[in-house]
This record gives structure tokens, C-alpha cells and sequence, in this order.
């Protein structure tokens, strides 16, 4: 477990819960706030225990990205190589999330900007507060959509609006984000992380061998051809009829009463 205030970690019921906590910069990120999240998305890798994530963010905002006043020019000295800091810390988050074989949740309790906004379109499922927005504030600065934004933006939405977004930097707000398919619901700001943290339990709860495997293969999708991917579903089926939930499942629906997965 972490000890960085930078991320404040909760596990109960199966449910890592973490939750972004530099609220006075909205986040964004420093490199003890990246360094901490990846170490907290390693132990769900490695904790049989943790069956699902939650990730969230502190105070009024979710994250803005990445924390720029370290990057002042005004200061002089050497420009900043940005391949460095992508290479070393945002792409080893981004595939660690891809790749976890557990559910991960988002809830996006305020703005979402840059590799922020792309850090959560990363995640499983998206649950964003009404008032929240997301914000590709690249181009403001000069820069590309980076933490994967040029590639989820653009499988999701299309060229037309993934170039719109990003190029012009408007903010999109929840609604309509959910509206286009961005994200999954938009939710009244009060009732946001009640409903986050019930998704996030349920999950938990539920079959997550197969959901694991649900979740590679809709990842995997959109890059395997039919065959390919006919064969890929046979042996994640194959995978998934022997855990312990298949059979649970099974036998719960013939005794008529609610299964007790256990994710094996």
C-alpha cells in the first residue's frame, strides 16, 4: 500500500477505491502522484482480494492533467523532453489499466483536462458528474492528446469530432459526452459517487473471471479480424467455463437463488 498522501487508497468488499488528492492543483499530476497510482493499480494486479477499482478525484475537479509548474520556461535552463515523461510515467498507467483483468471504475466528480480527461476514458466504465466537463487542453499549449487520448478519441467519436475536440480544445460537458458514447452516464452531482461506488461493488461481487475476459476481448476488438476474433472467444470461453463462477453461476440459476462468485 502506498503511503503518499498524493492518493488516498480504500479497499472494503473487494472495491480499491482511489482517489486523487491534490485537490489545490485540481490533481494534475506530480511524479509521487504518478508514481503512487501505478503502485496502487500493481497491488490490484497482485491482490486476489481487490476484485474490482474505483478511481476518483478530490475536492472540486478530477484531474487537470499534468502539473506544469515545474515546467516553467520562464526559468530557463534545458527544454523538457516530454517523451520522457510519457514513456516513463503515463504509458506504464495507461497499459496497466488496460490491461488489469478486473473492472475499473471512473467517477469524474469534476473537470477532467488533458492526460486527465484520457486517463479516464481508459477505464471500464465511466460515470461522470453532471458538471463535470472534459477538456483536451493540449493544443493550448501547443501539444498533442497524449495518455492515449489520440487513440481512444479517435476509435470512440470518429476523425470528425476527435480532431474537433482536440484541436480546438472546447470543453465537453458530461451530458453530452455520455450523449456521443464518450462515457457511460452522466449523473446528478449529488448522487455521483453513491451510484459510482454501487457499480463498483456490484462488479466486485460478480463473476470477474469472465468480466476480466469480457474485458480483453472488447479491447481486442476493434484490431482482430472476424476469424481472429471467433478464435479468441472460443478460448476465453473455454477459460472462463472452467473458473469456479461458471459453475456457481450455473448452479444458483437452477436452485433459484442469488450466486456467491468468488473469482475463481
Amino acid at each position: 500500500m502506498t503511503t503518499s498522501q498524493t492518493i488516498l487508497s480504500e479497499q472494503d468488499s473487494g472495491v480499491l477505491t482511489l482517489t486523487l488528492n491534490r485537490p489545490d492543483k485540481l490533481n494534475s499530476f506530480n511524479e509521487e502522484m504518478h508514481l503512487a497510482l501505478r503502485a496502487e493499480i500493481e497491488r490490484a494486479h497482485n491482490d486476489a482480494d481487490i476484485r474490482a477499482v474505483l478511481i476518483t478525484g478530490a475536492g472540486r475537479g478530477f484531474c487537470a492533467g499534468q502539473d506544469l509548474g515545474d515546467r516553467d520556461p520562464r526559468k530557463g535552463g534545458p527544454k523538457p523532453d516530454l517523451g520522457h515523461t510519457i514513456e516513463t510515467f503515463y504509458n506504464p498507467l495507461l497499459r496497466k489499466i488496460r490491461a488489469l483483468n478486473k473492472p475499473v471504475v471512473c467517477a469524474v466528480n469534476g473537470v477532467a483536462a488533458g492526460a486527465g480527461a484520457n486517463i479516464a476514458f481508459a477505464c471500464d466504465i465511466v460515470l461522470a458528474a453532471k458538471s463535470a466537463k472534459f477538456i483536451q487542453a493540449f493544443s493550448k499549449i501547443g501539444l498533442i492528446p497524449d495518455a492515449g487520448g489520440s487513440w481512444s478519441l479517435a476509435r470512440i467519436l470518429g476523425e470528425p469530432r476527435a480532431k474537433a475536440l482536440t484541436m480546438t480544445a472546447e470543453p465537453l460537458m458530461a451530458d453530452t459526452a455520455a450523449d456521443w458514447g464518450l462515457i457511460w452516464k452522466a449523473i446528478d452531482d449529488d448522487a455521483l459517487m453513491d451510484e459510482a461506488r454501487t457499480l463498483a461493488a456490484k462488479l466486485a461481487a460478480g463473476p470477474t473471471v469472465g468480466l476480466g475476459l469480457t474485458k480483453v476481448l472488447i479491447q481486442e476488438a476493434a484490431t482482430n479480424d472476424l476469424d481472429t476474433h471467433l478464435d479468441r472467444e472460443r478460448d476465453c470461453q473455454r477459460k472462463a467455463g472452467y473458473s469456479d463462477d461458471y459453475a456457481e453461476g450455473v448452479a444458483a440459476f437452477l436452485e433459484k437463488r442469488a450466486p456467491g462468485f468468488k473469482g475463481k
